[in-house]
């Protein structure tokens, strides 16, 4: 029996492996077309033209993004295949992709002593009625580029895997790590649990080639380093 591998409505004559949707996801958006891009956007087409075929005569009708980002409602809704819906969808598209070039880039935190760790995440830990274990990951700078909460609990060395945090740090590319978790009880002494999980992390990091900076406990209004306290 032979095998359908095309898609009636997104991209009619056009193998699965070459839609749109699966190739952003296997490849990334930066390799699509603008045919291809637009056509996610638009989602479907229709019995008589695949969606892909809709891009395509949305780009040669307006000539290119640029005249298709400036064409009005009344305009958009004169192409056959483009409803009310789908014209108030590229609008709002196109001036999302106008804001966001007018937002400047805000400048990294920059991570160079326990101190700094402690001033830019005690507004959110200090007063928290569960431990959070979260970490920051950082580029080769020492700038942050990510944060992410990794568990929410009592912590034990067999519940933080390094699995978990590494993950991250490797998906967001991160030269290093900081990890940080809060006492619910005020007190930033650290516990044995606490010590074990440092050195575990620390090991880990080393065999993936992530260092782990600093692992910093929060308490209220204190925090003790364990970089500092010589755990690292």
């Amino acid at each position: 029996m032979a095998v359908n591998t095309c898609n009636k409505t997104d991209g009619k004559n056009v193998p699965y492996y070459d839609r749109p949707r699966e190739r952003l996801l296997r490849e990334g958006a930066v390799h699509l077309s603008d045919t291809e891009l637009l056509a996610i956007l638009l989602r479907t087409g229709s019995e008589q033209e695949s969606v892909y075929q809709l891009a395509q005569r949305l780009l040669a009708k307006f000539g290119d993004l640029r005249g298709l980002a400036q064409a009005s409602h009344a305009e958009l809704r004169e192409l056959k295949g483009i409803g009310p819906v789908k014209a108030v969808e590229l609008h709002a598209a196109f001036e999302l992709g106008r804001r966001m070039v007018g937002v400047p880039r805000q400048s990294r935190t920059s991570i160079r002593l326990p101190r700094d760790v402690a001033d830019l995440m005690s507004p959110e830990l200090a007063h928290l009625t569960q431990e959070h274990f979260v970490c920051l990951f950082l580029n080769t700078k020492n700038h942050v580029i990510g944060k992410q909460t990794i568990f929410v609990g009592s912590l034990d060395a067999s519940i933080v895997h390094p699995r978990e945090v590494f993950k991250e740090a490797i998906r967001r590319s991160s030269a290093s790590v900081i990890c940080l978790h809060n006492h619910p009880s005020g007190d930033p002494t650290p516990s044995r649990e606490d010590i074990a999980i440092t050195h575990t992390l620390r090991e880990a990091g080393e065999l993936v080639g992530i260092s782990l900076l600093d692992h910093v406990i929060i308490g209220d209004g204190r925090y003790v380093s364990l970089k500092e306290q010589g755990y690292l």
